[in-house]
């Protein structure tokens, strides 16, 4: 039993940080790419935390679930998995890399 749930909430946590950080990278690449501001230095921190403090509660209603047990580790995962993926859309827009997606 331990092992199942242990493979589901690490199932969780890994697809949760993945959207998370394809989904800040395309946002700040396809959307705020002609935002100055969001391409500060300090705005993948802020995001970040943002993110780990949203992230929290919710992520806590989710640990009442049977079979998943998440905790602030989840939490952190996520906020750094979108800090990291307004870091690389921002680095993208400054690299020339992107596309128009209609």
């Amino acid at each position: 039993m331990f092992t199942l749930t242990f493979l589901i909430s690490t199932a969780v946590l890994v697809v949760s940080a993945a959207m998370g950080y394809g989904t800040a990278r395309r946002f700040v690449r396809d959307r705020l790419r002609y935002v100055e501001g969001a391409h500060k230095p300090s705005v993948p921190v802020v995001v970040g935390v943002a993110a780990f403090l949203l992230a929290l509660p919710v992520l806590s209603l989710v640990s009442i679930l049977p079979l998943i047990h998440l905790g602030g580790g989840a939490a952190i995962a996520l906020g750094a998995s979108v800090g990291l993926g307004v870091r690389a859309g921002s680095k993208d827009v400054r690299d020339g890399r992107y596309q128009l997606h209609g």
